[in-house]
């Protein structure tokens, strides 16, 4: 066909276009869609890597179907590697590409992507090709257009080619800077540009429909979608004659693109491009995508398609799911009525593609558009809809530096970081919409912007609502709208810049995809009263519904709150008449919203925040009630209307309604009170009512002072006050009924709020306190009555709650995570025995069984407790127990409990805890006859699921041979290498070692772990943590008590740090280390066995073992080993047992966590000690404690039970070399656990290179040699190795 130029529309410009535009595409397409499910080709790459093409296969020059000059030698020289850009081979090997796409239609496809995905100047920057975009995408389309041309030529069935739109190698959502989230290395309008070159080229190549595909960033796909709407309309192209089809990407089983937004949320953000079809490709194979395709189907109001991968990447990075295994799950998914389209990704061939239409070809289409009540949806990383029965939706308002002193000094001071935090309290407090302004004379209103959205965009607590993109000067609310990827409102636009100009910006804003306010202004000014207020907005209705196809629900109007009570009596109806206009609005303009700025109404009593707030509510609730849909406020200040003082609340509504002539006098009187209270503040004298109300407590009725004392944690009055209800028998006859009436509500309270995250765990703990003290004032009363009764009716059963048996398992003597969840559950009102530590199987079992346990908990922190967790679960099944079994601890998974231990005992239901937040729960659940079957059917299907992906994963992992293992060990060049030499050989001990000394080098991030405080990011760890808005303060209070208690422990030598350390030559021998007993290095006193590295890795240069950093035996290079073992333990069971006499479990667990601390500290300092003196390989060593915890240093201190190590076994080698009995009264238990439990232990390597790893899972061949070099049976290597073995064993 010979070029020819085609003039589309009166006013478009010329379109240079090979062979005419279709105009009939969509409409042949939707009439196709009804009769069968259409086919998408496959993957372009992983065909062409069939092809096996070379460096020179891209620099090659080119002839096709009859042009000698397709493609010249212009590539000859290029000074760049163009091998992997496949969109030039288009050029280069056209006969190639050509061929693919015949190949894809012969297989069936109606729709042939180009071979354009990055066919942009953005993507061909890498590769100094920006000048070829056109002729790249000009000819990549001509190619799949004539092959289209061809096969339908020989088959008579019609087929399509689709311009492939790429997502590129940028994003606009996500900064290339970690340490600067506000940077972006392209712009919205940059990738509008470049987009716009792409299409333009695509078209004139003979496109008859766009994919924008592949998108990882919905905002990259509204700068593509931006382009093609603009370019369609200079070249009065409709999207009947060239329909559009949009891709998304959810990257993995979170359901989220890789910019984070929801299918449901990306829907939204693209739907105003109305596309023919939208749907999923890449990224996950069928199954995983599945899930997500389903709820896009759900909510898409277009058709839907999906092109999947062939299953997940395997090790090798290939794609192992075949045509014969794809095409039936394609098939089920158009049989369910998920989908219109289908078609492949990465790994699939033409293969796959004959075998999907094959498979869907008898399938008549199931699925029907949705038909959707038309309602306004708006996103940002979640969606947002709102209906006629929604609730009143709060804009944040104090993202705006006019409404902000505070924003405001932080934008000046470049305070961005701390200016995003109050855009996340806003979120944390209520706002379903966040309002961003920067309207300041001495800002750079559009820089700010820019940089504060870019800047939210990245954080997920905030990105997650809809922003309001708010300026008075609309090139300010672009620059919003191009930085943000969600479906946003712009505030506003208005009839002031006249009928053309505010039709010009509706339809600017409709082509980025966002919502409008419309203030109630025209070009005579600002409506005040409500006959303008209704006329403006009923004028501004009809034009952006008529004349610029606004959706209705997309518009909102600002009718303006105006300030009343200003002393003119010509702003008194203000309040009035914006109520009365809403309920007219919203009757004669269907669909339409009303909003507006609540603080300019009560800005007479600025600096009174208490009449503010008052005002407020109660304009709001007489707007609401007429229709008011949203309004900009401070959504954690807004009172409950009930809850506003009567006498204020009576003022208020005579000010905002105007029923009274002195409304406004009156409310003047009460400002100059409030001003009057104010001023006593300042002046020290204190808020009276605060004080008035903190002292009330102590005058309520015992019932509510009881419940008060344990929600507050206050245990100063609670025996005084449990007495006056144990006197008071006409409301609690029994001791029991004061536990069972206020102790428990407030108790249950307290679960409840603490099961919501609005309680953290050190006031649970204080207010279990309380109840401790409480029940234990009761406990003699209760006992005499028991016995009292029992003499009277010897037959009476007593009554029986809840019992949960919690122990230690056999070996392990880790308890502070189980104390804590046993008080929480006794907060709960379970009976909780608690057996302690190191308990063997049968002792917990008859235990059980004699106090009759409903449920049994086991907790173990090291390795081997998993195991015997097993081994008591099969115990339990061999006596035939139907008792529910709860396993939890640091090592404990849900996944070792799918596949190790529920097996091991069907009887009743086997159950993972993560936390102590979750135990309540699944008690309560286990404990309920209506809610336990169903809970215990749902835990062991969702196990079984875990085990068949556990199972199905060992045939898919892929390991080194132990032997390929070797050969890829850590090479280190020995040659000329004189390890330093410690300053002595042997053993020295470190007896009562200061504990002042240990303080620098305590590590608190894990201090509070245990309370489970964890601060989100920026405020994550010590001492961030204090700052961050929902744990800082728990976080501050639980560290003072720690600092009160360490003082204590310090200043009263309560605890005793002993250690021992020692230095040996040694040398590797394979993957052991000789250690010898002298330089003379010919008796070896200990062989310390490692573990390598087996699993496979895509490009790792070496498989580890700790055996690497010690020189080898036969390098002749001396090398030297270190060994150490500390406490800071010895007294902690005196200082427990004295908590334990007061019932304090809070002291308790926080003694328990300080040893922890002093101990890892005491191993921190020695180490330092080591590296600087003792071995001295560091002397110049000059580092903070901070960076020191880091690991900054040289050198490593990895200890057996821990990843690089994980047999805990070694551990009985050490002690011998270190004599850690003797010298430091530490204990070694059957299981390797260490007494003092606030104890730590660990090898010293030297070597500058040795380092931190994990081994990982290991293969059988490695089991078997390691058990022959530690002199052990296989079985008994394998019980000990058991978490890291990647087979099953027998």
């Amino acid at each position: 066909l010979s070029p020819t130029t085609r003039k589309v529309g009166t006013m478009a410009k010329t379109l240079n276009r090979w062979c005419p535009i279709q105009d009939d595409v969509e409409a042949y397409i939707k009439e196709t869609l009804a009769k069968r499910i259409m086919i998408i080709d496959g993957a372009m790459g992983t065909v062409i890597q069939q092809y096996k093409l070379q460096e020179d296969d891209f620099r090659a020059s080119a002839s096709f179907a009859g042009d000698d000059k397709w493609n010249d030698d212009k590539f000859k020289d290029h000074p760049k590697e163009l091998k992997g850009n496949n969109d030039l081979l288009s050029l280069s090997r056209p006969n190639v590409i050509n061929e693919i796409h015949q190949r894809y239609f012969a297989a069936g496809a109606d729709f042939c992507e180009t071979n354009t995905f990055s066919g942009t100047t953005v993507a061909q920057a890498d590769y100094g090709l920006e000048h070829l975009v056109y002729e790249i995408n000009y000819k990549s389309a001509k190619l799949a257009k004539m092959a289209a041309q061809t096969v339908e030529k020989e088959t008579g069935v019609r087929k399509f080619c689709a311009g492939a739109i790429g997502p590129t190698n940028r994003t606009l959502s996500i900064s290339p800077k970690v340490e600067n989230a506000a940077f972006r290395n392209i712009t919205f309008k940059e990738l509008v540009t470049a987009y716009k070159e792409q299409v333009h080229a695509l078209v004139e190549g003979g496109c008859d429909l766009l994919f924008v595909e592949t998108i990882f960033d919905t905002l990259n796909a509204k700068a593509a979608l931006f382009a093609i709407d603009e370019y369609y309309e200079e070249y009065g192209i409709k999207s009947s004659q060239m329909p559009i089809v949009i891709s998304g990407t959810i990257v993995d089983m979170s359901g989220r693109t890789l910019s984070g937004q929801t299918t449901e949320a990306f829907w939204i953000s693209v739907q105003h491009a109305k596309p023919l079809c939208v749907g999923l490709n890449c990224a996950l194979g069928p199954d995983q995508m599945r899930p997500f395709m389903t709820r896009l189907s759900n909510c898409a109001t277009c058709y839907t398609h999906a092109y999947p991968n062939a299953g997940l990447p395997n090790a090798m990075g290939g794609y192992d799911l075949s045509p014969k295994d794809m095409a039936p799950k394609l098939r089920e998914w158009a049989m369910d009525g998920l989908v219109n389209m289908v078609g492949g990704c990465c790994g699939t061939t033409p293969d796959h593609i004959k075998a999907i239409a094959d498979a869907v070809a008898d399938v008549k289409p199931a699925r029907a558009i949705p038909d959707h009540p038309n309602h306004m949806r708006l996103s940002g990383l979640e969606d947002l809809t709102i209906t006629p029965d929604s609730v009143f939706q709060n804009i944040g308002e104090r993202c705006n530096v006019a409404g902000s002193i505070r924003f405001k000094k932080l934008i000046v001071a470049n305070d961005w970081g701390k200016a995003a935090e109050i855009a996340q309290k806003q979120v944390e407090d209520g706002a379903q919409l966040l309002d961003i302004n920067f309207d300041d004379g001495m800002l750079d209103g559009e820089d700010c912007m820019r940089k504060f959205c870019n800047l939210i965009a990245t954080e997920p607590e905030i990105a997650k609502i809809p922003m309001v993109v708010d300026s008075s000067k609309f090139h300010i609310t672009i620059a919003g709208l191009e930085c943000l990827q969600g479906k946003c409102i712009v505030n506003s636009i208005s009839l002031k810049v006249g009928e053309e100009e505010f039709k010009s910006q509706a339809k600017l804003i409709r082509r980025y995809g966002a919502a409008v306010i419309v203030m109630a202004f025209d070009e005579e000014g600002q409506a005040a009263d409500c006959e303008a207020k209704v006329r403006i907005c009923q004028r501004a209705y009809k034009m952006l519904v008529e004349e610029c196809n606004f959706n209705p629900v997309d518009i909102v109007f600002d009718l303006n709150i105006l300030t009343i009570c200003t002393g003119l009596e010509e702003h008194n109806n203000y309040g009035v008449d914006f109520i009365k206009a809403t309920k007219i609005i919203k009757d004669t303009c269907p669909g339409a919203k009303i909003s507006g700025g609540l603080s300019n109404l009560s800005f007479s009593f600025r600096g009174l925040e208490v009449i503010r707030e008052a005002m407020h509510a109660v304009f709001l609730y007489h707007a609401i009630k007429n229709g008011m849909d949203m309004a900009i406020v401070n959504a954690g200040n807004l009172p409950i209307y009930d809850d506003i003082e009567p006498e204020l609340r009576a003022m208020c509504e005579a000010a905002v309604l105007n029923t009274s002539p002195d409304a406004t006098e009156k409310l003047l009187d009460r400002a100059e009170k409030e001003k009057e209270r104010i001023a006593e503040i300042k002046a020290g004298g204190g808020d009276l009512v605060a004080k008035k109300a903190a002292a009330e407590w102590r005058s309520a009725p015992v019932k509510e002072r009881l419940i008060h004392a344990l929600l507050k944690g206050i245990d100063e009055f609670i025996e005084l006050d449990t007495e006056e209800a144990r006197s008071d028998t006409v409301s609690y006859p029994a001791p029991l009924n004061i536990i069972e009436g206020p102790l428990m509500e407030g108790m249950n309270t307290i679960g409840d709020l603490f099961g919501a995250g609005k309680m953290f765990l050190p006031q649970v703990i204080k207010s279990a306190r309380v109840m401790k003290k409480a029940v234990a004032y009761l406990t003699p009363f209760m006992e005499e009555e028991k016995a009292r009764k029992l003499a009277e009716n010897p037959d009476m059963l007593q009554k029986k709650t809840g019992c949960v048996l919690m122990a230690t398992v056999k070996g392990d003597v880790h308890d502070i995570g189980k104390n804590i969840v046993g008080v929480v559950l006794g907060c709960n009102n379970y009976n909780v025995v608690d057996i302690g530590v190191m308990c063997p199987c049968e002792n917990i079992l008859d235990k059980a069984i004699e106090v009759g346990a409903d449920v049994i908990g086991l907790s173990g922190l090291i390795t081997p407790s998993l195991d015997e967790m097993v081994t008591v679960a099969k115990e339990m099944q061999r006596r035939n127990m139907k008792v529910p079994l709860l396993i939890g601890g640091a090592t404990t998974s849900r996944m070792h409990t799918a596949v190790k231990i529920e097996p091991m005992y069907p009887n009743a239901p086997v159950m993972h805890v993560l936390d102590a937040s979750r135990a309540v729960a699944v008690v309560s659940s286990l404990l309920d006859d209506d809610l336990k079957d169903d809970f215990s059917a749902e835990t062991r299907e969702l196990y079984e699921e875990m085990r068949e992906e556990h199972y199905a994963s060992l045939e898919e992992r892929k390991f080194k041979s132990l032997v390929q293992a070797r050969d890829m060990q850590m090479r280190v060049d020995w040659k000329g290498r004189t390890p330093p030499k410690p300053s002595f050989i042997g053993k020295r001990k470190y007896a009562n070692v200061p504990l002042e000394d240990l303080l620098p080098y305590i590590d608190w991030n894990p201090f509070f772990a245990v309370w489970q405080l964890r601060g989100k990011y920026p405020n994550r760890g010590y001492p961030r943590i204090f700052d961050d808005e929902t744990v800082g303060a728990e976080a501050k209070k639980v560290f003072d008590d720690a600092q009160k208690m360490l003082k204590s422990i310090v200043d009263g030598r309560k605890l005793t740090a002993n250690g021992v350390a020692a230095f040996y030559p040694a040398n590797a021998v394979g993957d052991d280390i000789e250690v010898y007993e002298d330089e003379e290095r010919t008796k070896v006193l200990e062989l310390l066995c490692t573990l390598r590295q087996q699993e496979l890795r895509d490009e790792q240069p070496e498989y580890l073992a700790m055996s690497d950093f010690i020189a080898p035996k036969d390098s002749g290079v001396k090398d030297y080993i270190g060994l150490f073992a500390v406490t800071a333990g010895i007294g902690m069971e005196k200082l427990l047992a004295s908590y334990e006499e007061k019932s304090d479990d809070y002291s308790k667990i926080m003694a328990q966590a300080l040893g922890d601390r002093l101990a890892e500290a005491f191993a921190e300092k020695l180490h330092r000690d080591v590296r600087v003196a003792e071995w001295g390989y560091s002397a110049g060593e000059e580092m903070n404690p901070e960076d020191m915890l880091k690991v900054k240093y040289q050198g490593i201190r990895p200890a057996p039970g821990y990843p690089s190590q994980p047999d805990h076994t070694e551990k009985d080698k050490m002690w011998r070399l270190l004599q850690a009995n003797d010298l430091a009264s530490i204990e070694l238990t059957e299981s390797m656990a260490m007494l003092p439990a606030a104890s730590v232990s660990g090898l010293y390597f030297a070597n500058p290179e040795s380092k931190y790893f994990a081994v990982g899972k290991i293969q059988k061949d490695q089991a078997v040699d390691y058990a022959k070099r530690k002199g052990m049976d296989v079985e008994t290597a394998e019980r000990h190795l058991a978490p890291m073995l990647g087979y099953d064993r027998a």
